[in-house]
């Protein structure tokens, strides 16, 4: 495998269905400027707010990103370069960038409100309120996954009631940064959102503060605390932000987040450059291993596992690089509120999501100039399988191959990790934001806000409440250990776009427009998800009766002949409305 060729090409790829398929759905679905949206029609200062293109970009990109377009890449390598490459491509253009600038432009024709409201338009209110329920637990997975993961990054390492400074300075480094990084944006919305400051030179002033912010929170971490006391911290932060005006943390965090992945492209570029004119850009990856995984590794015991038969598991696996049903919730709940013309929406979804397919190739190559280490047997000398790992060993030790770049290998390496932890950030108070409108639209009828309910529903509503039972609920599950359900969220994500594919599939057909761009994408991820969820719960069986009926693999079948189910009754409605209307307007 040639590093260089595969992403050179990869992106040309990548620019070629941006301009060319993204700039057809655009043309034919109708965006027209003339037509205010939301964040202007129903400006409240809170959750509806105009953004610039630059800045919306910079928070859809930073909430839709997290870890996954770094860890499925990864995780999918064991089956060879070649069908990572295919998918990422393949379903990056034809499935994830139509799925994203779908939910996005249907949810700002209708009222910046979720996909669940775009499914009781057009589908009915019966499916809207299994799909909230689904989205909404699904949410609160990735908040108690998210908490975890960055409480992780934050906590120090204690040895028998000691804080050991020297083993957590690292994640001390990355706790200050975090800190830091959340005050430079509030400042930062401040000046730009309150006292006009033009965005141009505040973007400069904020990469310099950026650089200052790394440079001083690597230097100076004063603070120690336990993992514990770091979820708690989280939960009362995202409790905060999640309920906060979206122009005072929200747009300037995730838009100066957005600097973060410039850099770390451009690390990428230099290092994937680096390693060429090096001699280093061919590695002994192969083109494909097989049809069957043996190599993986279990993320929460370290011990070997397998992701199974390649169909499904790639297209499980590598969901945030091609498609990811998370990104559909991002659309239509927090980016619909905020743009500013109808224009944006295929820069910010379709560009977006064909950004994060690029970051996926940037991943393979990392894992490619380590395959000897990662495809190593667990426990050898040398053993690398954690992917965030990966990512910043393989860019790191890419840019080391050029001369004069040889001493910033450890340097680049904390740094990658720094990016990968402030985007997990940014993805869990998103997640947290979105989780809360779920919750709010459950209980209101079409047309209605918050506002407008009374009783008990006026109190549930009310966005510090909705907010504060999804924080007890995420951050509690947290730290309960959500492990026992995660190995689900793979298969439950891709579910959620499917359904969101049929939702603007049944929308664009009721309204009389082609809708047919959505027919493969629709019923490919169906059965790829049916397929994966039959696969867990025969496993999950087996299981029990060979070792008896141990809570994990009881919760597991359990949710997966849940999730099969309702995917076969959205599904079936879905396509009673889109292709019965089809008939009876043939008639």
């Amino acid at each position: 495998m040639n590093m260089l060729l595969v992403f050179v090409i990869g992106c040309a790829v990548l620019i070629a269905g941006y301009i060319l398929y993204g700039g057809w759905l655009a043309k034919t679905w109708g965006v027209d400027n003339s037509r205010p949206t939301p964040a202007h029609e129903l400006e409240d200062g809170m959750d509806y707010v105009p953004a610039k293109a630059p800045v919306l970009m910079g928070h859809h990109f930073s909430s839709i990103a997290g870890a996954g377009p770094i860890n499925g890449p990864i995780q999918a390598a064991v089956f060879g370069w070649l069908p990572v490459v295919l998918w990422v491509l393949i379903g990056g253009i034809f499935f994830g960038a139509v799925h994203d600038y779908g939910s996005l432009f249907a949810s700002i024709r209708h009222k910046g409100q979720s996909i669940g409201e775009v499914i009781n338009a057009n589908i009915g209110s019966r499916a809207k309120k299994l799909f909230i329920i689904f989205s909404y637990l699904t949410l609160i997975l990735v908040v108690a996954a998210f908490a975890s993961i960055v409480a992780g990054t934050f906590q120090a390492t204690i040895k028998e009631g000691v804080v050991d400074a020297a083993a957590s300075a690292t994640n001390a480094s990355v706790a200050m940064v975090s800190i830091l990084f959340i005050v430079m944006a509030i400042i930062f919305g401040w000046f730009v959102y309150r006292k006009g400051a033009p965005i141009g030179i505040a973007s400069i002033i904020g990469v310099i503060g950026i650089i200052a912010v790394l440079a001083i929170g690597m230097k100076w971490h004063p603070v120690y605390l336990s993992n514990t006391a770091w979820m708690w911290i989280i939960g009362a932060y995202i409790l905060v932000a999640s309920v906060a005006p979206v122009w005072i943390l929200l747009q300037p965090r995730d838009y100066l987040s957005s600097f973060l992945l410039y850099g770390m492209m451009i690390i990428a570029a230099v290092g994937v450059l680096g390693a060429s004119f090096s001699g280093h850009a061919v590695t002994s990856m192969p083109a494909f291993t097989g049809w069957t995984d043996t190599m993986t590794v279990n993320a929460n015991t370290g011990a070997p596992a397998s992701l199974g038969s390649l169909f499904p598991a790639l297209f499980i696996t590598i969901a945030c690089g091609a498609i990811s049903g998370f990104h559909s919730l991002v659309g239509s709940g927090t980016s619909s509120k905020q743009l500013d013309k109808e224009s944006d929406a295929k820069p910010i979804a379709y560009g977006g999501m064909l950004i994060e397919c690029a970051l996926a190739l940037v991943s393979l190559c990392a894992v490619a100039f380590v395959w000897d280490r990662y495809s190593l047997e667990f426990g050898a000398e040398g053993f690398l399988r954690a992917p965030t790992a990966v990512f910043a060993t393989g860019l790191s030790e890419m840019v080391a191959t050029i001369p004069f770049l040889a001493s910033a290998k450890s340097t680049l390496y904390t740094l990658l990790i720094l990016t990968v932890s402030v985007f997990c950030l940014t993805s869990l108070d998103t997640a947290t934001r979105l989780a809360r409108y779920m919750f709010q639209e459950f209980w209101l009828k079409p047309g209605e806000t918050y506002k407008d309910v009374k009783g008990f529903k006026a109190i549930l509503c009310k966005p510090i409440v909705a907010t504060a039972i999804t924080v007890v609920l995420g951050v509690g599950l947290g730290m309960g250990g959500y492990s026992t359900i995660w190995p689900l969220f793979g298969a439950a994500n891709q579910l959620l776009a499917a359904l969101a594919l049929l939702a603007v599939c049944a929308w664009l057909g009721n309204i009389g427009k082609n809708n047919k761009m959505f027919y493969l994408p629709m019923a490919f991820m169906l059965v790829v998800t049916l397929i994966s969820l039959a696969q867990t719960a025969i496993a999950k069986i087996n299981a029990i009766m060979a070792s008896g009926a141990t809570t994990a693999p009881v919760v597991q079948l359990v949710l997966a002949v849940v999730l099969f189910v309702l995917a076969i009754v959205l599904a079936v409605e879905g396509c009673i409305t889109i292709f019965g209307k089809k008939k009876a307007a043939a008639k």
